[in-house]
């Protein structure tokens, strides 16, 4: 399990930064196919890739309980570089929302049981589990479409978490139920990873391209990681904090984990409007 935490940590550095870069072309072209051209695009998606990919491999040495709440620790990472990358120094407000998120993590990570389980979904699960994603996809964008701003980034933001976390729990199923056997991997679970990776990533660029990175990317990896460990408790059967001993630190630590996460979130980074100009990062007020 520690294996799989500290290849999960790596992994986030990687996404951190593949997703900073992203979402500095997704500003200035829009979430078009115009990002398409853009070498910086496709370098910061081959590094997001690469951190997405050893989150998978790290899926496949613990469980999804585990794994998802060190995906948060992207946002420690990704808040600096996008800064770094508008020629900006992190806000105060982000530095104390970063230590935050750490210390809400390491009081979960310090909490969640440490033996492990194969991870089994049926395929009525599995269906049933993509049909809710799905409806929250729509009607969140159909909610977005109605927005502006930073609520519009925020409702773009939820559904680009869920599907992501779809995407964890599916890699979760299929590398965690291997146990050296790949011939398992000739199931329609296995295809259903690229293609919710499509989907995904799609949403995630316009929750990008609406110019608030902050909020967008906060919003993301909380809801992907909740998302995923309902997933991992209610459908896969993977063990949970019991006990008030248990219970109410782990309450506290996520609270603390929240409240690092919003304070992010209200921070929106320099954005690049149509003219090419550069704003100056104000707090937001999320909803």
């Amino acid at each position: 399990m520690l294996l799989g935490i500290t290849i999960a940590l790596v992994g986030a550095l990687g996404y951190a930064l593949g997703a900073a870069l992203q979402q500095h072309v997704a500003v200035a072209d829009g979430a078009t196919l115009q990002l398409v051209k853009r070498p910086r695009w496709w370098i910061g998606g081959a590094i997001g890739f690469a951190g997405a990919t050893l989150h998978a491999v790290a899926l496949s040495f613990a469980p999804l309980i585990v794994i998802q709440p060190v995906s948060v620790t992207t946002l420690v990472f990704a808040v600096p570089l996008a800064a770094m990358l508008y020629g900006r120094r992190p806000h105060r407000l982000e530095i104390i929302g970063s230590i935050a998120v750490t210390a809400g993590l390491l009081g979960l990570m310090m909490l969640v049981p440490t033996h492990n389980v194969t991870p089994v979904l049926t395929n009525r699960e599995a269906v049933g589990f993509i049909a809710v994603v799905g409806l929250v996809v729509v009607v969140c964008y159909l909610f977005a479409r109605r927005l502006t701003g930073a609520a519009k980034a925020l409702a773009l933001a939820v559904p680009a978490g869920a599907v992501t976390a779809s995407v964890s729990t599916f890699v979760r199923v299929v590398g965690g139920g291997l146990e050296g056997d790949f011939s398992r991997l000739l199931h329609w679970f296995t295809l259903a990873v690229p293609v919710l990776l499509v989907w995904a990533v799609v949403l995630l660029q316009k929750s990008y391209a609406v110019g608030y990175f902050g909020v967008a990317y906060a919003v993301v990896q909380v809801v992907d990681p909740v998302t995923s460990i309902l997933a991992g408790v209610l459908l896969l059967g993977e063990p949970v904090p019991t006990g008030v001993g248990n219970v109410i630190p782990a309450i506290l630590a996520s609270g603390v984990l929240i409240v690092g996460t919003v304070m992010l979130g209200r921070m929106a980074p320099d954005h690049l409007h149509a003219q090419k100009t550069t704003a100056t990062p104000v707090p937001v007020t999320v909803p």
